[in-house]
């Protein structure tokens, strides 16, 4: 059964709504505190929530903070890690959210506690810049019953978002779209989770090691695929595609680390059995992969916004998408792919591994990743983070 499907989501919320019901009373109620703020992320501990919370903590420590973990597993990580954390759910998480006087989320209001959210100043770092169509813009948001009452909330519900940041004046005009808010409301100030893509690969590389065990100075190929809403994905290796790509790696002293998306539906396990240079790196092990992408030399992916992320780094992306036209037709793309992939995509593993032998094309990959960072990020100073403190702070009134 899937993880996630935006069909079982929504039947979740329509039967929630008496609790927002609730939750709306409450905060008339209760009186928020403008000093105290409160941070979560739909994929755990980490993204620009956790790049925020930091900065934070160290410009003004007088502020009190807390991150909602999602689980008791995110608890243990954000306690950790030198985190104050409390959980998201049942009366705690609804009391603390409805105390905040700012709340910080990555996915929807759903990462705090989406009950006690009405009335606070909402900031949504969405995790990563759209290419594939979201809220809104998106078909598939509004799966399930009653599609017009779930657009009715969703917008409602984005309506509440004071400050999202973008990087890049592209990512701003797709997410004014995508939440159906005001110009004045998306910023352009740089992704904050895209700081940690910049900082030293040292780090990065024991993040990695800790992860997936020891590779030396192995060549490190990432293959990242997106999201399906519940379907298999098609770029899944078959047994013949899983012994040539271990043939290759074999050859070209490299290691490919399997990263599904964390609510695929596809099995991707029997790929180590081929080599010992495929290793999985599932999100339950590293829920946040921009810390690692300082370690990887060449990416693989299809439809995700990784690539925006990797392409800071100026190295070979490889667009490996047999689907596009169901893909484009099913979620809706921003822009046409071959905008996307610069003309460079392929169908097959086979393709990929012709790609990933010849140096020229490796240069050419490398030269649309250097062009797609330009078009999409206006800031590559590893200051995002800094920037989105700032004008929290001004319209919070913090400054002049």
């Amino acid at each position: 059964m899937p993880k996630f499907t935006f069909a079982r989501a929504n039947a979740a919320k329509l039967l929630s709504t008496p609790l927002y019901a609730l939750g709306r009373i409450a905060s008339v109620l209760v009186r928020r505190n403008p000093d105290f703020w409160v941070f979560s992320c739909g994929s755990g501990v980490g993204e620009g929530a956790l790049e925020l919370y930091r900065h934070a903590q160290s410009a003004n420590p007088s502020l009190r903070l807390v991150w909602l973990a999602r689980d008791r597993n995110d608890l243990a990580v954000a306690r950790r890690i030198g985190l104050t954390a409390a959980p998201r759910t049942g009366w705690r998480g609804f009391r603390l959210t409805l105390r905040a006087g700012v709340i910080v989320v990555t996915h929807g209001l759903g990462d705090a506690n989406r009950y006690g959210t009405h009335g606070a100043f909402i900031v949504q770092l969405w995790h990563g810049i759209p290419l594939k169509k979201i809220q809104l813009d998106s078909p598939t948001t509004f799966r399930g019953v009653a599609p017009g009452l779930l657009r009715a909330l969703y917008r409602r519900n984005a309506s509440a978002i004071r400050f999202v940041p973008a990087a890049s004046e592209t990512s701003a005009e797709r997410l004014r779209s995508a939440f159906g808010l005001p110009e004045s409301r998306v910023v352009v100030t740089g992704d904050p989770r895209d700081d940690i893509v910049l900082r030293d690969a040292g780090p990065a590389r024991e993040l990695l090691a800790h992860g997936i065990g020891g590779y030396g100075t192995d060549r490190v190929i990432l293959f990242a695929p997106t999201w399906r809403d519940g379907e298999p994905d098609p770029v899944i290796p078959t047994s013949a595609e899983w012994t040539a790509i271990a043939e290759f790696l074999e050859r070209t002293a490299s290691i490919l680390v399997v990263r599904p998306h964390p609510h695929s539906v596809s099995e991707y396990g029997t790929g180590p059995g081929f080599s010992g240079r495929i290793r999985l790196l599932p999100a339950s092990v590293q829920n946040d992969i921009n810390p690692v992408l300082p370690a990887v030399d060449v990416l693989v992916t299809d439809f995700s916004s990784i690539a925006f992320d990797f392409a800071l780094l100026r190295r070979p992306i490889a667009f490996l998408a047999p689907d596009v036209g169901h893909y484009a037709a099913t979620r809706g793309l921003y822009e046409p792919y071959r905008a996307f992939s610069g003309g460079t995509e392929v169908s097959t593993w086979a393709d990929v591994l012709a790609l990933l032998a010849d140096p020229a094309a490796l240069t050419r990959l490398a030269e649309h990743s250097e062009a797609l960072s330009t078009r999409h990020q206006k800031f590559r100073d590893g200051r995002n983070t800094e920037r989105v403190y700032g004008e929290l702070l001004t319209r919070l009134g913090r400054l002049a």
